[in-house]
């Protein structure tokens, strides 16, 4: 019983952690990075590319998250089919709220990821670098 009270208790802390990061993400994202990949995540097509229903975003999660940490991914890449060349800005996060904005791409429009990015996670990609 003890057992199966810690877990329950375990998902409660656990949703409650999720939903607040993804609050503050929220508010990175419309602060930060809504000019490129608009409001709707979708992007400016051909130029900035889409965060919706991402291909690239969920294959490439890792480098995802060093690219909003560290600024960019150089190069071109392809999403859902189509080619993007550019460079994103570094933003200047912390790894707390990379995290978070994080969680808000991942948990927004029609994204959805089950798991939680945190700041230890951030930390120990940008340190195996």
């Amino acid at each position: 019983m003890r057992f199966v009270f810690f877990l329950l208790f375990s998902c409660i802390i656990f949703s409650q952690e999720r939903e607040e990061s993804i609050e503050r993400g929220k508010l990175l994202y419309e602060d930060l990075c809504l000019r490129c990949h608009s409001p709707d995540g979708k992007g400016i097509k051909g130029i900035y590319p889409p965060l919706d229903k991402s291909d690239f975003l969920f294959k490439h999660i890792k480098e995802s998250i060093i690219a909003v940490k560290e600024g960019g991914i150089e190069g071109d890449i392809i999403v859902n089919g189509k080619k993007y060349a550019g460079y994103m800005e570094n933003m200047g996060l912390y790894s707390d709220e990379v995290a978070d904005v994080m969680n808000y791409i991942l948990n927004s429009w029609n994204n959805k990821y089950d798991k939680i990015i945190t700041e230890k996670y951030v930390d120990e990609l940008i340190s195996k670098k």
